[in-house]
């Protein structure tokens, strides 16, 4: 280890061989979490070994198609690595440092093209009419840049997916590159500490979707007649957003027939909840709806994704699933949101 810090001073943190990451700690013992234990949910804290005067370190073994996200506790404290200037808001108000394993990378879809027309975006007040805490809430409503009239997808945590999983600027390409028919959005904010309670399979704010968000988007978007296209719109989120989304799906089928949910939150052991989504799917009449749903590896909410799946399975629920190695974070979802779109919206 002999020249560790240095070489960590000059390439930037973690050091990565093979399936290998090791990172680098300068200053008094520190222990280290991240996407790749759970962010210690599950595991201990890993401890740093001080392998020269003052320098710590710790090899973690890591698969190669990996995006990771982690942060040292130094002092009972949460902190960023100061050797890796890749840093990320998780959104939950902590700064983490992040890394791309040799055979992982950031999709390209996310990413403006000069060459490739974009669709507008408006940001509206939408009266919630007493069902969502606040009574008011911002909606960011997406045109693609065709004449026709389009189907709608609701997503989520809007602000979160509009500004770090560049939703918008995926669904531009996705367009142009006409492996997507053009969709319209409307993103959905949520209602800051009360976004939990919303979130969990509420009937209020089912009823604020379809009474307040959904003639919203019909007066300012250029939507194709749902009644006249039953089940056409979607919903989609991660997380909460995401199982919001299925349960808005099985309540409103005949609206909402297309669902991507990303990390769903159907229950945890560090949570101690599980979902009323589990009854819903086994004993309520299936509905025709088409469903797509991704998780990380490295996150929380794997074990859940996996025990529902088979429950829609068992249903004959028309369900895609896919894992992969990432955690619970915005970037995670944006590499992975295209493959969802073209599932749910592919050109025929």
């Amino acid at each position: 280890m002999t020249g560790l810090l240095e070489r960590a001073k000059e390439h930037g943190t973690p050091l990565v061989e093979g399936d290998l990451a090791t990172f680098v700690w300068e200053g008094q013992e520190v222990q280290l979490v991240g996407d790749f234990n759970h962010w210690s949910m599950r595991q201990d804290p890993i401890a740093l070994a001080e392998v020269e005067p003052d320098v710590w370190a710790v090899s973690v073994q890591i698969p190669t198609d990996a995006y990771s996200e982690y942060r040292f506790i130094a002092d009972g404290k949460f902190v960023p690595d100061p050797l890796n200037t890749h840093q990320s808001d998780d959104g939950m108000g902590h700064t983490n440092s992040f890394f791309w394993m040799p055979k992982a990378a950031d999709t390209p879809l996310a990413q403006e093209q000069p060459d490739v027309p974009k669709g507008g975006l408006t940001q509206h007040i939408v009266d919630g009419q007493n069902y969502v805490v606040g009574s008011q809430r911002t909606v960011h409503l997406y045109q693609p840049p065709v004449d026709q009239p389009v189907p709608l997808l609701v997503v989520f945590d809007g602000s979160g997916y509009l500004h770090k999983a560049k939703i918008t600027t995926i669904v531009d390409n996705l367009i142009a590159q006409k492996r997507i028919q053009p969709i319209a959005l409307a993103l959905v904010d949520p209602g800051g500490e009360g976004r939990v309670v919303e979130y969990a399979c509420s009937d209020t704010t089912t009823a604020f979707i379809i009474k307040c968000v959904l003639p919203a988007a019909q007066e300012h978007l250029n939507l194709i007649d749902i009644t006249q296209s039953p089940g056409a719109f979607g919903m989609m989120g991660a997380s909460m957003g995401g199982l919001m989304s299925l349960y808005i799906a099985l309540r409103a089928p005949e609206i909402f027939g297309r669902v991507l949910c990303e990390s769903g939150a159907f229950g945890a052991d560090h949570l101690y909840y599980r979902s009323v989504i589990y009854d819903l799917i086994r004993y309520a009449p299936k509905p025709d709806i088409k469903i797509w749903m991704d998780a990380g590896i490295q996150e929380w909410f794997i074990k859940p994704n996996r025990e529902i799946l088979p429950l829609l399975q068992e249903r004959a629920y028309d369900v895609n699933y896919v894992e992969h190695n990432s955690g619970h974070n915005y970037p995670s979802w944006r590499n992975i949101l295209w493959q969802g779109l073209i599932h749910l919206y592919g050109q025929a």
